[in-house]
């Protein structure tokens, strides 16, 4: 069920708690024994088994998420097409992305906002360039990828488009050229590395990109180590004045060339006071973040809205 306000009207500093969002969708379709390994990742599955992306979408609304970001992330014109789609085909799956993400909320009679992903070129890549950034691309170019997928979820009426994952200040313009005048409100998500977008710039740099641009409705990062969003949450709230979203992966490492994660756990539900102190008001949780983990988040945040 979709809720009588936009999400940007309980983002107000004087909101007595936190939106949650979902946590990673990749781990919980794994542990209902889907198949990842496609190079369209969980993008696979809008065509060969939306049930499983309801069922896991459901998984985080009852956990308490109140918005989910659907799974488009690594879906493209250009990912389909190597799968023999047409644009027509692409264009409807990118639609049904947000649909299941809609139809999980009412399946547990919840009210949810739906964020529709747009994520980085390189995750269309398949090889963890969204960690490296700086594909040898022009912002034009890069906005030529972006715009026909946007104009395809925005045709689904998301409550927000989620421009995540992204890894550099480049990328950054090039999807806020992507969506202007696209009549939905976004949310910009860099990934971060000690302090710096993943190609390496300053991130008051790459948070100033979206101040005085009022279609964004915050800022902030995700799929980066907890302990890197905990100092971006202020850095983020201070350079722009808009509200922080924030939603770090589990703390472990994705080896692209290995394809499997490594070392250990250290996202903490907890921090969330200290982000809700700095400025975030959407909280939640990336990769290898489940439902437990969004339980306890959802708990702690209090209620938004």
């Amino acid at each position: 069920m979709k809720p009588d306000r936009p999400l940007a009207a309980v983002l107000g500093a004087d909101a007595p708690g936190a939106v949650v969002l979902d946590g990673g969708l990749s781990n919980q379709l794994k542990a209902q024994g889907c198949d990842l390994s496609d190079a369209l990742w969980s993008a696979r599955l809008l065509a060969d088994g939306p049930h499983q992306i309801e069922a896991a979408h459901a998984a985080y609304v009852r956990a308490g998420a109140q918005v989910l970001i659907t799974a488009s992330y690594q879906a493209t014109f250009e990912g389909f097409a190597r799968r023999g789609l047409g644009r027509r085909e692409a264009a409807g799956l990118l639609g049904r992305s947000v649909e299941l993400a809609r139809a999980a909320g009412e399946s547990v009679c919840r009210e949810i906002w739906v964020a529709a992903s747009v994520g980085p070129y390189g995750a269309m890549l398949a090889d963890g360039s969204e960690y490296r950034g700086r594909y040898g691309l022009s912002v034009r170019e890069l906005e030529r990828f972006h715009r026909p997928r946007v104009e395809a979820l925005v045709a689904a009426a998301p409550d927000v488009l989620a421009l995540e994952t992204v890894p550099d200040t480049d990328e950054a313009e090039a999807l806020l050229r992507a969506v202007e005048g696209a009549g939905t409100p976004v949310w910009l998500s860099y990934t971060v590395a000690g302090g710096r977008t993943r190609a390496g710039q300053p991130l008051d740099a790459a948070f100033a990109l979206v101040a005085g641009n009022d279609q964004v409705i915050a800022v902030g990062v995700n799929c980066c180590e907890p302990r890197d969003a905990d100092a971006a949450v202020e850095l983020a709230a201070s350079v722009t004045g808009k509200p922080v979203v924030v939603y770090p992966n589990s703390g472990e490492r994705w080896d692209a060339e290995g394809r499997r994660w490594r070392g250990g756990a250290t996202y903490d539900p907890g921090r969330v006071r200290e982000w809700r102190a700095a400025g975030a008001r959407l909280v939640g949780g990336c990769c290898r973040v489940g439902p437990a983990e969004i339980a306890e988040l959802a708990r702690l945040a209090g209620p938004a809205a």
